[in-house]
């Protein structure tokens, strides 16, 4: 059973910000949000959708702002769970390694993690300076139960700072004081299968457009009536 990581220091947040398409955001997408939230000792959650992922070879996502929405409407009665639209309003589609300095200077005094799935952690290396990247923050990798996940593409000394939460009596402890998080040396990649789902958003979508209904089942019940209202992926 995975671990839960201690939360030190109270007078430092702990928040966790997860990057993505989200199109749609399913019942995965939730079910992360609020294991990580328990596990981490979260003080809020952070969903950032993407304007246009610029790793995606998908050329054209649904629009940013029908995929906020959604995100919002499953938000809305969660205190700790929120929608930041940082990267929708930008002009430029940001990397991730524009991205995490912009949060890093919005939180100058809080612990960040950036939240990614076991297939983005696959193809880490393709992301542009993907190793500076895992030095700017904390980083969750979120695997399948059953399926660890390969270190070997990765240098030795971004393998040292990878924490496996999902090994018995593994623990990550501890914050970083603001003088320690600047030489960007210490922070940790973890390693959790909290989460046993298992929800393709490119299902979701395919089932949509081959009206196979039992799409409905795989995304909250305002997701989907938003998708049936406004007819997102007819």
């Amino acid at each position: 059973m995975a671990e839960t990581v201690s939360h030190i220091d109270n007078s430092i947040r702990r928040i966790a910000f997860y990057g993505g398409s989200f199109d749609p955001v399913h019942n995965g997408h939730v079910a992360i949000a609020n294991a990580l939230t328990e596990q981490f000792g979260l003080d809020e959650f952070v969903f950032l959708p993407a304007f246009h992922a610029p790793h995606k070879k998908r050329s054209e996502p649904t629009s940013a702002y029908d995929r906020y929405a959604m995100l919002c409407l499953i938000t809305q009665n969660e205190a700790n769970i929120s929608v930041s639209k940082l990267e929708i309003e930008l002009p430029e589609r940001p990397y991730s390694v524009e991205t995490l300095p912009r949060l890093n200077a919005l939180y100058p005094n809080d612990e960040l993690f950036f939240v990614m799935g076991a297939d983005s952690w696959m193809d880490i290396t393709t992301w542009r300076d993907w190793e500076t990247v895992l030095s700017l923050t904390n980083h969750i990798v979120v695997t399948r139960p059953g399926y660890p996940v390969s270190t070997e593409h990765v240098t030795d000394e971004v393998r040292a700072r990878i924490v496996d939460l999902s090994e018995p009596g593994a623990i990550a402890t501890g914050f970083l004081h603001t003088e320690q998080r600047a030489t960007n040396q210490e922070h940790k990649i973890y390693l959790t299968d909290r989460v046993n789902l298992n929800i393709s958003a490119t299902a979701i979508r395919q089932k949509i457009r081959e009206k196979d209904a039992s799409w409905r089942k795989d995304v909250p019940v305002e997701v989907a009536n938003y998708i049936e209202k406004y007819q997102i992926y007819n």
